[in-house]
């Protein structure tokens, strides 16, 4: 049960696997994009490209739903990013339970932005938790769990990629274990949860009194989705790129102080942000010095 890119490697382990993957399922194709074409989620197109049935319920609690589930008779279920809740009901069909892919090292980080909020938060490090499914969201005992550290060029993109790996090498650890009865499941301290609330487009809009290396790191948590940005005059300008300078601001947070000519150094507060990469209204990635070219910022400029 997966929907989104971060399920398909979980998916294309199990295929490779010794495990029997009897049904794939996902979430009903959705409007995409400004033409809010119907296109199906990518765990659809792999199951399709591996030749493996796919089911996609409005409702996964409904009865005819767990009826087709309880024909194939599964020893568990294996939820990645699925993107609903898995209802009682569903979760006490198989011996096994079900299994879920969960990219942080929880208690921590339970939510929907497990990815982004380590790196908003400056961790050194994140991973990978697969955990029993229980009702309560991401507080299952823990079946297994792997550690990788957070590099400083880390973007939620890259953590992304690296976690969705991960997650499905570790999955099929947990399976062979399940299935030799070698995996002792471990109760999560509670007392030490902390959440990974939903990340909005609103979240992306620099808050330029906060220090440089908070923004810096929230540049790179909110890569590529929902992405920061601030506003030159009218024109909306994504950040896409910057780095830290440790000296003092000396100017209103948000104020272009001087530099190189093809540099863009704003006050924050606390140090000064190197914007590096960014995007206006054109849309084209580019370079501060490129952009700088054909849209003028001398020192004393205000970025709001």
């Amino acid at each position: 049960m997966g929907t989104p890119e971060f399920a398909v490697p979980t998916l294309e382990a199990l295929y490779a696997s010794r495990h029997a993957l009897a049904l794939v399922v996902t979430q009903p194709d959705r409007p995409r994009g400004r033409g809010r074409v119907l296109a199906a989620p990518a765990v659809k197109v792999a199951a399709h490209g591996l030749g493996l049935p796919v089911a996609q319920p409005y409702k996964i609690g409904d009865a005819a739903f767990l009826e087709t589930i309880d024909r194939f008779a599964p020893d568990a279920l294996v939820v990645a990013a699925y993107g609903k809740i898995i209802p009682q009901s569903l979760l006490d069909l198989p011996p096994l339970g079900a299994v879920n892919v969960h990219p942080s090292l929880l208690p921590k980080y339970r939510g929907p932005a497990p990815i982004q909020w380590p790196l908003i938060q400056g961790d050194p490090e994140t991973g990978v938790t697969i955990i029993q499914l229980n009702a309560q969201m991401d507080a299952g005992d823990i079946l297994l769990q792997e550690k990788t550290a957070i590099d400083p060029a880390d973007s939620a993109e890259s953590l992304h990629d690296r976690l969705a790996e991960m997650g499905a090498a570790l999955l099929i650890k947990t399976l062979d274990g399940l299935a030799e009865n070698t995996i002792i499941p471990r109760p999560q301290d509670h007392d030490q949860a902390t959440l990974a609330p939903m990340l909005k487009k609103a979240d992306g809009r620099i808050d330029w009194r906060m220090k440089a290396l908070a923004i810096e790191r929230r540049i790179r948590a909110l890569n590529p989705w929902p992405g920061t940005f601030t506003f030159h005059g009218k024109e909306r300008l994504k950040i896409l790129g910057a780095k830290v300078i440790a000296r003092p601001a000396e100017a209103a947070p948000g104020t272009v102080v001087a530099g190189l000519d093809d540099e863009l150094r704003v006050a924050t507060g606390d140090g000064l942000l190197l914007v590096e990469m960014v995007q206006g209204a054109s849309g084209k990635r580019l370079s501060t010095a490129d952009y700088l070219r054909g849209h003028a910022m001398p020192p004393g400029t205000r970025l709001t």
